[in-house]
C-alpha cells in the first residue's frame, strides 16, 4: 500500500492536477474569507466553511477521476492488478494519496484561523476543531465516490461527470426530502443526504451519528471499488 501511496503522491505533484486543485480551494475559499470575515470583522468561519461544500462537489471528481482511469488508458491496470499487494491496499493507497491532496488545501484554514484570533483575541476553537473534523469526512466522503467510480471507466471525463452527478444526488437528497409528504421516505432521504449533516457542525452542532454516516459512506464506496476489481481481476 506504501508503494502505492507514494506513487500516485508524485504523480499528482509532477503534473499540474494538485497545484490546480489547491489554488482553486484556496482561491475560493479566500474570497468568503476575506469578504466576510475581513470585511464584516467577524471571528465567525462558519459561512467560509459552510461554503466549501460547493467547490469541493466540482473540484474532488477533478482530482480522484484519473485515479484507475488512468491505469486502463495506459493498459497498466493489469500489472496493478497482478503485483504484490491487496486490492484493498490498492484502493486505500489511491484514496489516501487524494485525501492527503485534500489535506493540503484544509491547510488554509489554518492561517484564517491564526489570523481572525490575532485580530480578535478569540475564535470558538470547539466548533472550529469539530467542523474541521467534519470537513475532512466530507472531503474523504467524496473522494471515496470518486474512487469507486473511476474503477468503472476508461474515461477521465466520464469519471469526473458520474462522481459530480453522484455527489450531487446526495446533496440534493436533503432539499427534496423536505417536498416529500410520506415521512417515511422523507425521513430515509434526509439520513441519507450529506448538505445538513455537514452544515451541523458549521452551526457548531458535534454530532457523532453524521461522523459514523460519513465513515460508514467512506467505507462503503471503497468496499465497492474493491469488488470492483476484484471481479475485474478473475475476468480477465
Amino acid at each position: 500500500m506504501g508503494a502505492i501511496f507514494r506513487r500516485e503522491m508524485k504523480a499528482y505533484f509532477t503534473s499540474p492536477i494538485a497545484y490546480i486543485f489547491i489554488t482553486a480551494f484556496y482561491l475560493y475559499t479566500g474570497n468568503y474569507f476575506v469578504n466576510y470575515n475581513m470585511g464584516y470583522g467577524s471571528t465567525d468561519l462558519s459561512y467560509a466553511f459552510s461554503s466549501a461544500f460547493t467547490i469541493m462537489m466540482i473540484l474532488l471528481p477533478l482530482l480522484t477521476m484519473r485515479l484507475f482511469t488512468e491505469e486502463k488508458k495506459q493498459r497498466t491496470d493489469q500489472c496493478l492488478l497482478t503485483a504484490p499487494v491487496s486490492l484493498g491496499g490498492i484502493v486505500f493507497g489511491k484514496f489516501m494519496s487524494a485525501v492527503c491532496v485534500f489535506l493540503c488545501a484544509m491547510a488554509i484554514y489554518v492561517p484564517y484561523v491564526i489570523v481572525l484570533y490575532a485580530l480578535a483575541g478569540t475564535v470558538e476553537w470547539a466548533t472550529i476543531i469539530g467542523t474541521m473534523i467534519a470537513l475532512l469526512l466530507l472531503g474523504a466522503a467524496f473522494i471515496s465516490i470518486g474512487v469507486f467510480v473511476s474503477t468503472l471507466t476508461e474515461s477521465q471525463v466520464v469519471a469526473a461527470i458520474i462522481s459530480f452527478v453522484i455527489i450531487m444526488f446526495f446533496y440534493m437528497l436533503d432539499l427534496l426530502a423536505a417536498s416529500v409528504s410520506n415521512e417515511v421516505i422523507s425521513g430515509i432521504m434526509s439520513s441519507l443526504g450529506f448538505y445538513t449533516k455537514y452544515t451541523e457542525f458549521t452551526s457548531g452542532i458535534f454530532n457523532v451519528e453524521s461522523i459514523v454516516f460519513f465513515v460508514s459512506t467512506i467505507f462503503v464506496f471503497n468496499f465497492l471499488a474493491v469488488r470492483v476489481l476484484e471481479k475485474r481481476r478473475w475476468a480477465d
